[in-house]
């Protein structure tokens, strides 16, 4: 059965979509995992992290995205969502790896904010937060891992992420504002699950852009790691592989056609990939995997 993780921040810039995919290529290369991305942010960087500008603007111009899906939801009667020709299967320019992915659209800008007015349809059957697993249901289980990388918000189509996630975990630089609403998150995923009936699980906060140098970002990072994060609202805990602030990661956003390369060679070799691989390590056990 497929472990279901959702990467989620209220606050842009923090380096969830990077976390989100080099959790997924380190996973499927170094731990033999195969991995489903699902990526919900309209900002569709996770998409062109993992097929390039060129394969998405492809997919986008034909609606094979999950835009057509929630774009669907609002005429459930002339649905053309269809999910084989949707997945991309084998993504990733990291050798030795299995990684599929749904993408995202620009177009679910637009989406988010018209549905919360979706038709219930017939006997009240259409709720607006099951959208994405009526859809993905049959292939979770193909999976040892599926990653939804999350919209910064906690709105609609991000409740559809966390509906059928077991558990979430939030990257965040180490200082007051990427940390401000961590606390909101809890709140709001905990009473979302109660109302669910089903337990979706911190698993904890993934500290990124990390400078060494920088003494608040040591601070935040001590008082996260060793449990007194309650000073900053919330008593999730820090994971403890971090993540540091790095040209070489960031010049991973840059997908490399027709490229397969190792992981050091997309992440770097001043031990980037040992930091992923920790991470993983760590995400693993917590899930029992």
């Amino acid at each position: 059965m497929a472990q279901i993780v959702s990467t989620i921040n209220l606050k842009g810039g923090v380096g969830k979509t990077h976390t989100t995919v080099a959790l997924a290529e380190t996973c499927s290369a170094e731990f033999g995992k195969k991995v489903l991305v699902i990526d919900l942010d309209p900002q569709t960087n996770a998409t062109v992290m993992l097929i390039g500008e060129d394969r998405w603007k492809k997919l986008n111009d034909e609606s094979q995205t999950l835009a057509r899906l929630f774009q669907d939801a609002f005429d459930p009667d002339n649905r053309s969502f269809d999910l084989k020709s949707t997945l991309q299967t084998s993504v990733s320019d990291v050798r030795e790896t299995r990684i599929d992915l749904l993408p995202s659209s620009l177009d679910l800008i637009d989406v988010q904010d018209r549905l919360a007015s979706i038709p219930v349809g017939r006997f009240y059957t259409q709720n607006p937060t099951e959208i994405l697993e009526r859809a993905v249901r049959p292939i979770l289980d193909e999976y040892d891992l599926v990653l939804v990388d999350c919209p910064p918000n906690l709105g609609i189509i991000t409740l559809n992420g966390l509906r059928i996630s077991d558990a979430y975990i939030i990257p965040t630089i180490p200082d007051i504002l990427s940390t401000y609403g961590i606390p909101q998150i809890v709140k709001r995923v905990n009473a979302f699950a109660t109302e669910l009936g089903k337990p979706i699980e911190p698993l904890g906060i993934v500290i990124s852009k990390y400078r060494t140098q920088n003494p608040l970002h040591r601070n935040i990072s001590a008082d996260l790691q060793n449990g007194s994060g309650r000073r900053l609202g919330t008593d999730v805990p820090a994971f403890s592989a971090i993540i540091p602030e790095n040209t070489q990661i960031s010049m991973t956003a840059e997908f490399v056609p027709n490229g397969r390369r190792t992981l050091r060679q997309k992440y770097g070799y001043q031990g980037q990939v040992d930091v992923y691989r920790c991470l993983v390590d760590e995400l693993l056990k917590k899930l029992g995997a």
